[in-house]
């Protein structure tokens, strides 16, 4: 079954011509068919549109991902293609471009094969804000996947994909892989061009990969990495060979506790998983010690207005005018703008583009824009010292397992601190790992590690080193 193997193993089949990509898409559509019905991670898959690309494959061709799936969040472009972002406010929108993440995979041959679903815009850690449909964590059809790159890491916890990208603004990668029990990669801000992304918040945003093993990671990471002038925050930095930093011992490193991480909050499962993940580490040879982010406790006030802050002046181009979703009754411009983002913008988005106008409006943009801004950077230089100290960070990624629909929708505070470990990150604009590092309930537990600027090695090194450890990717939920 070409479904179970990971995408480097794939790489290397296709390259000595044991299977041709054909084979693979088969097996991965099959796979797909057998599963997409219970979980419903894709908003628009496109298996049956690919297989005719797989088809005219030419294996002569030195490519990286050579006939290799991947999903994609459904708030990158794809050129002749929906981007919904889950909204009804898109409505028949169709891409007239690719994002510079989809050219490059297509440069290195990989298959695009599906649109996957996710929270509205972004704006969620549930995947129950999309306006379409729920998607289901299969390790229980109950419980949510997290969010808001819900689908994707469904995709691939389920395997109707070896390879998705996601986006990440406070979490939405790390927590959803952490519920679903495969790999998300959060890189630095700056690693990976945005162009092609539709804006949440544009100064925490960032795509990234998921998967069941690190060597994948690595293999994506390679590809969709660097300079890009179309996105003025896109780093010139040279792309390190991810795939060689793998294998390295963690002998010697310095990994840092945040002290008022661990103080409340943390289910007793998790704690158990993560204590037990620390304690292989030092048997490694790994240096464990406690370090203080004194301001980490506002992170999660700060975020919540500087993200909505963002999405409430991003979010206004979405007026009906001259794309998406427009309301059928209005007297007047006005009463047109009104109706049209009224009806077509679900009760999350809204809340979080109130939020943000309120947060920016005159009077008050001091008090709170200003104040956020400030708290941010105490923040980043907390974590500038720590890092003087220590080599990587690491946190539970979620202060939970996955929890049952509607258990916290009819609070978002309680929602909006499930990203409690993970928004600080975003915020100083560092790379950020969840990976499996044990059950709790029967249900996926993710560790987070968080590196230096740029560092996103360090974090691959000590993942692969894990995964030979746990082997979590031998697990599969039963569905």
């Amino acid at each position: 079954m070409l479904w179970k193997k990971s995408a480097y193993e794939l790489v290397n089949l296709i390259k000595k011509r044991e299977v041709h990509p054909k084979e693979v898409l088969e097996s991965f559509y099959e796979r797909f068919s057998q599963t997409e019905e219970k979980v419903k991670a894709y908003i628009t898959p496109l298996y049956e549109e690919v297989l005719k690309e797989a088809e005219r494959i030419d294996l002569s061709e030195d490519k990286p991902l050579l006939g290799i799936p991947v999903a994609i969040k459904d708030n990158i472009n794809v050129k002749g293609y929906p981007t919904t972002c889950a909204s009804k406010i898109l409505q028949g929108y169709i891409s007239p471009y690719d994002a510079t993440v989809i050219e490059r995979l297509k440069r290195a041959g990989a298959l695009i094969v599906g649109k996957t679903n996710m929270d509205e815009f972004a704006m969620g850690s549930s995947t129950e804000y999309s306006a379409f449909f729920k998607t289901r964590n299969p390790w229980d059809l109950e419980r949510v996947p997290g969010g808001s790159s819900g689908g994707s890491a469904v995709a691939v916890a389920v395997r109707s994909a070896p390879l998705s990208l996601g986006s990440d603004t406070g979490g939405s990668i790390r927590q959803p892989a952490s519920f679903c029990g495969v790999i998300g990669l959060k890189p630095t801000y700056g690693r990976v061009s945005r162009y092609g992304l539709v804006a949440f918040a544009s100064s925490l945003d960032q795509i990234g990969p998921f998967a069941r093993k690190t060597e994948d990671i690595a293999l994506i990471m390679e590809v969709i990495s660097g300079h890009d002038p179309r996105d003025s925050t896109s780093s010139k930095r040279e792309v390190p060979k991810f795939t060689q930093e793998l294998g390295k011992d963690i002998k010697g490193l310095r990994v840092g506790i945040v002290k008022e991480f661990m103080e409340d909050g943390v289910e007793e499962g998790v704690k158990r998983a993560f204590e037990g993940f620390l304690k292989e580490m030092e048997k490694e040879g790994a240096y464990i010690e406690e370090i203080s982010l004194p301001h980490v406790k506002y992170a999660i006030p700060c975020y919540y207005i500087i993200a909505p802050s963002e999405a409430s002046s991003n979010l206004a181009r979405y007026d009906g005018v001259r794309f998406g979703y427009r309301t059928e009754k209005y007297q007047d411009l006005i009463d047109m703008y009104s109706k049209t983002r009224d009806e077509g913008f679900g009760p999350e988005v809204k809340r979080r583009i109130l939020l943000g106008t309120f947060a920016l409006s005159a009077g008050y943009y001091d008090a709170y824009y200003l104040k956020a801004m400030r708290v941010r950077r105490l923040i980043a230089q907390d974590f500038e010292k720590a890092f003087e100290r220590v080599d990587l960070i690491a946190t539970p990624t979620s202060p939970t397992v996955a929890f049952r629909f509607g258990e916290k929708t009819d609070d978002p505070i309680a929602m909006y601190l499930s990203d409690v470990f993970t928004v600080s990150v975003n915020l100083a604009g560092l790379p950020g790992i969840s990976i499996p590092i044990g059950m709790s309930n029967n249900l996926p537990v993710g560790g987070q590690l968080i590196g230096k600027a740029f560092d996103e090695a360090s974090l691959l090194r000590v993942s692969y080193w894990w995964e030979q450890v746990y082997k979590h990717y031998e697990m599969e939920p039963l569905l």
